[in-house]
């Protein structure tokens, strides 16, 4: 009489663990890029929040610059769009941010964000 074994095979666990590695290295690429999304997201927060209904747009920019110097920011405050509406100073950003992963493989992703909504 036989008993049925229980487990993994070698080949599952070698495609899974490949499979999770991938994941892995993918998470480690996208995490920073996510970081700093949210990042320009809070400072234009604080910009919106900061700017008086008489502020310009150089005032508006010169601003962010000052937030996005303190967390270390690439982006640059030429890249938004301020508005008014009602009144109230609207900043919104819409950029794209390319991840190289293997060979001539990247991953593209569009970032976008606003203190409208």
């Amino acid at each position: 009489m036989m008993k049925n074994q229980r487990g993994v095979a070698l080949s599952g666990l070698m495609f899974w663990s490949i499979v999770l590695i991938l994941v892995a290295v993918l998470g480690m690429k996208v995490t920073p890029t996510f970081i700093e999304y949210q990042k320009i997201l809070k400072d234009i927060k604080a910009t919106a929040a900061k700017a008086g209904p008489d502020s310009t747009v150089s005032d508006v920019r010169n601003s962010f610059d000052k937030f996005a110097d303190i967390d270390a920011l690439d982006f640059k405050a030429n890249q938004l769009d301020i508005s008014k509406d009602n009144g109230k100073i609207v900043i919104s950003f819409d950029y794209e941010k390319r991840i190289p992963l293997f060979w001539n493989v990247s991953l593209l992703i569009n970032y976008k964000g606003s203190t409208a909504g």
